[in-house]
């Protein structure tokens, strides 16, 4: 049986962005681990619909086995795998919590976007 409190980090790859990320969550959120599901521009691939079964698939361990109660979807400042503005990046990411919310996972999802400066924003 998997001992601490989880919460699952749904992020791009880059990282610039881990240990802010998953600090904020711990912080704001009181858990002991973040699992971290990351792809190049993650927020643009769950607002398109593109590639989502593997998403959601590694969720679902993060859920099921970690018994992770919060999803926390990002999108970054110069992101390489999204070069997007930052109004593009939080609708996108409103969009991927709207998505991952529809799955009925059984966990709260928020999203997050980090700054230029590695500040984390709830949007």
């Amino acid at each position: 049986m998997t001992e601490g409190k989880f919460a699952t980090s749904v992020t791009c790859m880059d990282g610039r962005i881990q240990l802010p990320l998953a600090k904020w969550i711990k912080e704001n959120y009181s858990v002991d681990y973040v699992d971290a599901i990351t792809e190049p521009g993650i927020d643009k691939k769950i607002a398109e619909n593109l590639g989502l079964e593997s998403i959601k698939t590694k969720i679902g361990i993060s859920i099921n086995a970690h018994k992770s109660e919060l999803i926390v979807v990002s999108g970054h400042h110069d992101c390489a795998g999204n070069p997007v503005s930052e109004d593009e990046h939080i609708s996108q990411i409103k969009k991927g919590v709207d998505v991952i919310s529809s799955w009925n996972l059984d966990a709260k999802v928020i999203g997050v976007w980090v700054d230029d400066s590695w500040n984390i924003v709830s949007v």
